[in-house]
């Protein structure tokens, strides 16, 4: 398996009057079409983890790439190109516009590429549909279920077909039964295209990803997928 996310030496420090070393020197691979979940408890350096893969935030020391492309390094306007491109996030909170429809929510996750309306409509009709939600094309958020909103939330992150898929306590707002369905769609979209790394404290949504790195302060501690 081919490795698509490199993270070599990684530390992030945030300066005074905070001074907090919120992950340091961590060293991971994970190969093309994986599907793993960070875990740890509160404190442990998992939401830097995201922030620093997903290029929210820049390593203070290491470096960290997408498909052979050193991210620690880019400018900022090609770590934009590299989001808008390769990278899907799906959050706890759903982060849905109120006002647009279930079609036009996701349609807005394909803005950044500058295609035309056209072509955005068509790779939102097919996520939709992927997820099962072609009958709510036309729904606001407000007539959703809140399972049905993190689908849509789904739908969003993978309309552009992202290399990557970062998803952020995605069950943490839904009842159980939910949240099973959920992480059951998630863990499918791993493939020959597409990675999926998910952030979580839930075991049970930890054991549906086919691999598991633990941290705890801010350090790898265990990895399932680690000879």
């Amino acid at each position: 398996m081919s490795a698509l996310l490199n993270l070599n030496g990684v530390s992030k420090v945030y300066p005074p009057p905070a001074a907090v070393a919120a992950v340091s020197d961590i060293t991971f691979s994970v190969g093309v079409g994986e599907s793993v979940a960070i875990t740890g408890p509160s404190g442990s350096g998992k939401s830097t983890m995201l922030n620093l893969i997903g290029t929210l935030e820049r390593p203070t020391s290491g470096s960290l790439s997408l498909d052979g492309q050193d991210m620690s390094r880019m400018p900022d306007r090609q770590l934009s190109g590299l989001r808008a491109w390769r990278i899907g996030f799906v959050f706890q909170e759903f982060h849905l516009l109120e006002h647009l429809t279930v079609l036009e929510n996701v349609m807005t996750g394909l803005l950044y590429r500058g295609w035309t309306a056209r072509r955005r409509r068509t790779a939102a009709i097919a996520a939709v549909e992927a997820v099962g939600l072609a009958a709510r094309c036309t729904h606001r958020p407000s007539q959703l279920s809140g399972g049905e909103r993190q689908r849509v939330a789904i739908a969003r992150a993978m309309a552009g077909e992202p290399r990557i898929l970062l998803a952020d306590e995605p069950t943490g707002n839904l009842d159980s039964a939910n949240g099973r369905a959920v992480m059951r769609l998630i863990a499918s979209l791993a493939d020959a295209r597409t990675t999926v790394v998910v952030i979580t404290h839930d075991p049970d949504v930890a054991a549906t990803m086919g691999r598991e790195i633990r941290l705890r302060d801010g350090r790898v501690v265990a990895d399932s997928g680690r000879a």
